[in-house]
């Protein structure tokens, strides 16, 4: 069994590069994978690996950027490693806003569970999915908006757009995003600013589905695919032709082709696409047959 635990914090952070360097040495020696990504404003990953890895990788990272503890945490297990490969970044921001933010700056609006309920209920709250378009589709919150943005840096533009005297509940996979947007929020003088804590995935995993207000699947990005209450992995597989996620329903379109296209694809690719992907998909068949794992077989 594996543990996969997702974590983020924003904090001013130094030694980068030979940061990067030891914890990539440390990944290998105690087969972690996941992605990483350190900045000079804090960190965020999500890993995994067999529990007494993770809890050690948990503890070099904290004692090389003197962290004591993560602003948030969300840990599952899963019978698989949901990651091909360990994978430590250096970037300019956590996620690409085009705003720095420091850990002083953050507000104390995070809701529970049980209390993000409370206010989504309210008729005059205003329920903003800061994630993409295509995983609002997969699943999202009951009378939640699709902004409709598709890359993180153009948010600042759709955000100045909304009414700031309304209540305003942001949600998002594991929370960075909110964290983000909340501080950007703040600073053009929104009041009643709320975000879900942990993200979607602690909700998912401490509330009960008979009170749940959530209708779908999560969409992760790990080889899980898509997860359910209690982070149960759901039905969702990725299109090799496209990398989106393929629903039931669009595998039994004309236009789904096992590891070739799917319907959001078909007609976009070229005939030379398919037939390059065919091949692909009839060795890494081959390969299964074989017991083995195709070098080509797309994974995270």
């Amino acid at each position: 069994m594996f543990t996969v635990f997702g974590f983020y914090k924003f904090k001013k952070l130094k030694l980068l590069k030979k940061n990067k360097i030891t914890l990539q040495n440390s990944f290998i020696k105690h087969n972690v994978k996941g992605t990483l990504i350190i900045s000079k404003e804090g960190l965020n990953g999500t890993i995994s690996g067999k529990p007494r890895d993770i809890s050690i990788i948990n503890k070099i990272i904290k004692s090389l950027f003197k962290i004591k503890t993560f602003d948030s945490e969300n840990i599952s297990k899963n019978s698989f490693h949901p990651f091909h490969r360990g994978k430590i970044k250096i970037k300019n921001e956590v996620v690409p806003m085009g705003l720095n933010i420091l850990s002083e700056t953050k507000k104390n609006n995070h809701l529970e569970p049980t209390e993000w309920n409370k206010l989504i209920k309210n008729k005059n709250t205003f329920i903003l999915d800061v994630r993409k378009p295509f995983e609002y589709e997969v699943g999202t919150f009951k009378k939640a908006i699709n902004p409709k943005v598709d890359y993180f840096r153009e948010f600042p533009k759709y955000l100045n757009k909304l009414d700031k005297k309304k209540p305003l509940a942001m949600f998002c996979t594991g929370g960075i995003r909110c964290e983000k947007a909340s501080v950007y929020l703040n600073q053009k003088g929104f009041k009643n600013v709320f975000q879900l804590k942990g993200g979607i995935l602690n909700y998912l995993k401490k509330m009960k589905k008979k009170k749940s207000m959530w209708k779908g699947e999560c969409f992760v990005f790990d080889n899980r695919v898509s997860l359910k209450h209690d982070l149960v992995i759901g039905n969702y597989i990725v299109c090799s032709g496209c990398r989106n996620p393929i629903s039931p329903k669009d595998k039994i379109s004309n236009k789904y082709e096992e590891g070739v296209s799917c319907p959001r694809c078909h007609s976009k690719l070229t005939k030379t696409q398919k037939l390059r992907f065919r091949m692909r998909q009839k060795q890494i068949n081959l390969a299964k047959k074989a017991g083995k794992k195709h070098i080509f077989q797309k994974e995270f």
